[in-house]
C-alpha cells in the first residue's frame, strides 16, 4: 500500500505553516513533504516533525529568489557558484528533519542550448556527490510547460538518458504523475520503464491538479500498480485542494495511518 506524504506547501493552509506538521498528522498522514523550509529554522522544523510523529520524504533544494519567477539554477551556467552555496544552505535542514531525498530544480533556460546542457549535468552531478556522504539522495523532476513555460527540465526521456548515462547510485527521479500526463501521457507504461531509477513520486488530478479522485488518470489502478512494481518509496501529494484540506480527503481514507 503507498505510502503518502501531505504536501505542506500546497496542503493544510488553513493554518500558518509550522502547525501544518500537526494538522498533517491528525489527518491520517505519517509522512510530509514541502517544497522550502528556509524561512523557518532547520531546528524549529524538526522540532515541529518529531513532535507530530511524521516522517520528511522529501524538500527542495533553494530556488533562488522564487517571488522574481526563479525555478533553480543548475542549468544556468553562470550560477555555479549559486548552486553550491544552495547544497551548503539545505544541509542543516536535511539533517534537523532527517529526510533521505532532495529535489534539485533545473531553472528556466533552453534545453537546446549546449551550454545549459553542459551546465545542468555538471550541477546535477556535483550535488550527488554533495549529499552522498551524508546519506542522500538528489532527484531531478521533468515539470511541464504549461504550469512552468521555459523550465530546462520538461522531458522524462531526457532525465532518464542523464541519470542512466551519470550512473549515481544517490541519483534519481522524480516521477510526478501529474507532470508525466501532461508532457507524455501513456503514464502506466512510463511507471514499468523507468521504476528502477525512481526515487519519489508525486500526484495531482487532471487537468485541475486537485485531489486525486478523478478527472483524467483512474488512481486506483496507479496506486495499485506501485504496489505491483515493488515501489517502496514515498507518494507525495502535491495538489491544490478544492477547499478545506480536510474536506477533500475522502480519496485517502483506504490509506490514511500506512507507517513509512
Amino acid at each position: 500500500m503507498p505510502r503518502f506524504a501531505a504536501n505542506l506547501t500546497m496542503m493544510f493552509n488553513e493554518v500558518p505553516f509550522l502547525d501544518r506538521f500537526d494538522a498533517a498528522a491528525k489527518a491520517g498522514f505519517t509522512a510530509v513533504e514541502f517544497l522550502f523550509p528556509y524561512d523557518h529554522p532547520a531546528e524549529e522544523v524538526g522540532k515541529r516533525l518529531r513532535a507530530a510523529g511524521l516522517t520528511q520524504a522529501l524538500f527542495n533544494l533553494p530556488p533562488g529568489d522564487w517571488n522574481a519567477g526563479e525555478k533553480g539554477f543548475a542549468a544556468l551556467p553562470d550560477r555555479f557558484a549559486d548552486l553550491q552555496a544552495s547544497l551548503k544552505t539545505a544541509l542543516p535542514y536535511a539533517q534537523a528533519t532527517g529526510v533521505k531525498r532532495v529535489h534539485l530544480m533545473a531553472g528556466i533556460a533552453d534545453r537546446s542550448d549546449a551550454r545549459a546542457v553542459a551546465a545542468f549535468r555538471k550541477s546535477v552531478a556535483h550535488a550527488a556527490e554533495f549529499f552522498a556522504p551524508h546519506g542522500l539522495d538528489v532527484v531531478i523532476e521533468p515539470i511541464n510547460p504549461r504550469n512552468v513555460p521555459g523550465y530546462f527540465l520538461n522531458d522524462f526521456i531526457f532525465a532518464r538518458d542523464l541519470i542512466n548515462e551519470l550512473k549515481m547510485a544517490n541519483l534519481k527521479l522524480q516521477f510526478d504523475i501529474y507532470h508525466c500526463q501532461i508532457i507524455h501521457g501513456d503514464v502506466t507504461m512510463r511507471l514499468r520503464e523507468m521504476m528502477p531509477i525512481i526515487g519519489h513520486v508525486q500526484i495531482a488530478s487532471i487537468p485541475s491538479r486537485n485531489e486525486p479522485d478523478g478527472e483524467e488518470l483512474n488512481y486506483p489502478f496507479l496506486f495499485a500498480e506501485l504496489d505491483r512494481l515493488g515501489y517502496g518509496g514515498f507518494v507525495g501529494c502535491e495538489y491544490n485542494p478544492r477547499g478545506k484540506t480536510t474536506d477533500g480527503l475522502d480519496w485517502f481514507k483506504p490509506y490514511a495511518g500506512v507507517k513509512p
